[in-house]
């Protein structure tokens, strides 16, 4: 009843069987080991952006901003240059703006420092003055903002004053300095001011690419149980072809 499977084209179907099934949960395992990756890469920069990173640096010494670099404590002296605000943004799950101050340091280029975070409407009045002369600053690093990463759908239209994201690109013609490519929110508040805590570099785990692997993991598998399922139904229905063969039903069409 069986001598089906000894057949040159039941060879070919077990061959390519054998081979795929592997195959499909080899990438499986692969797309849920770089899954659980992103997973633990997201804890490590959710974790940095929480806790003590160590002594500050010199601002230098930490760029270009990375995975690692972000979220590190810097430090950069200069003076004190145009102050922006940046609207709709929350902390403790409360409304406000960041004071965003160009810091001009002594190489001419101008390092954009959140200051720190204040409720309301933005409104440059309620803003204090950065202090006079040279400073010396420290606060965590930060990469520049995207769209998506600070959640701002604003594309213009904002107040003279007003930016909506934190980067070189949106800064360019409102700052006559050359800008880092990075920012640095300040680890203490003065007057009003309440400090802006450091947030997890994007695209460190959690994003639609972690979620993509995850659905990879899932597709591989059900290959694997897929090709499963279909040499078991070749398998019954040639086995019940053989079968009426046997009995003179039907002629046998298995042997090839």
């Amino acid at each position: 009843m069986y001598r089906f499977l000894l057949t040159p084209r039941w060879w070919g179907i077990n061959l390519f069987v054998a081979l795929a099934i592997p195959v499909c949960l080899f990438m499986g395992s692969w797309q849920l080991t770089r899954f659980e990756d992103r997973v633990q890469d997201h804890k490590d920069a959710e974790r940095q952006a929480t806790t003590d990173t160590g002594a500050a640096r010199p601002l230098a010494s930490l760029l270009p901003v990375d995975r690692k670099t972000s979220g590190e404590t810097a430090t950069a002296t200069g003076r004190w240059g145009r102050q922006l605000l940046v609207p709709d943004r929350e902390l403790d799950d409360k409304s406000g703006f960041y004071v965003l101050t160009m810091l001009r340091t002594d190489g001419g280029r101008s390092l954009p420092v959140v200051r720190g975070w204040l409720p309301g409407t933005a409104d440059a009045k309620k803003a204090p003055a950065p202090p006079k002369g040279e400073v010396t600053v420290t606060g965590a690093l930060q990469a520049s903002e995207s769209r998506s990463s600070n959640g701002v759908t604003t594309a213009g239209g904002l107040p003279s004053g007003q930016v909506g994201m934190i980067s070189a690109a949106s800064l360019v013609n409102m700052v006559p300095d050359e800008l880092y490519d990075a920012w640095v929110t300040l680890d203490r508040g003065t007057g009003p001011l309440t400090p802006v805590p450091a947030t997890a570099p994007e695209d460190s785990g959690l994003s639609m690419k972690a979620f993509q692997n995850l659905g990879y993991t899932g597709e591989w598998f059900v290959f694997a149980g897929f090709l499963v399922f279909m040499w078991f139904r070749l398998f019954r229905r040639d086995r019940e072809l053989a079968r009426d063969a046997e009995l003179g039903l039907v002629p046998d069409a298995t042997e090839a």
